[in-house]
């Protein structure tokens, strides 16, 4: 067994969910979540087959993020995984759906940070290991970082 680091370079802006989940419907059945999410949402949705023709399948709403989604993927290639690049929108409004998909057996990182994605590759395929999301803690948060914490959750009104 062979590990790599594969970087997953996240334009300003958009963020990203990678996950595993376990057929090819996984691209029509996230597109139809992501779709009734919110009409402003721009999603491009991409899933890695693990048999068959072994083809990253592909879908979403925004070209741009359709290709970013797909060539990621293929740059992990890693089977039975989803990447889903978002903009206008935040992973914390759509997760909760994302995990109650059936085909989705868990999320593995929603994150807007540097991403860095530890893939494990055998004679048979490639596996994702671990993720490296963003960077370490510089230090324990005082009280100026807690009021500067509570005010970024109220500025994007998930805190009253």
């Amino acid at each position: 067994m062979e590990l790599k680091t594969v970087k997953i370079d996240i334009p300003e802006g958009l963020n990203i969910i990678i996950g595993q989940s376990h057929f090819v419907k996984t691209v029509e059945d996230m597109y139809e979540i992501l779709m009734g999410s919110s009409p402003s949402l721009k999603f491009g949705i991409a899933f890695s087959e693990a048999s068959g023709p072994c083809l990253v399948r592909y879908e979403g709403n925004d070209e741009a993020l359709m290709k970013l989604a797909s060539e990621t993927s293929f740059s992990l290639s890693c089977g039975h995984t989803f990447v889903i690049f978002m903009k206008d929108g935040f992973p914390i409004n759509v997760l909760n759906a994302i995990k109650t998909c059936q085909e989705v057996c868990h999320v593995i990182c929603a994150t807007a940070n540097p991403l860095q994605v530890i893939v494990a590759e055998t004679e048979q395929g490639r596996g994702i290991m671990g993720i490296i999301d963003g960077s370490r803690p510089k230090g324990i948060e005082g009280a100026e970082d807690k009021t500067q914490r509570k005010e970024l959750l109220r500025k994007f009104r998930y805190k009253l």
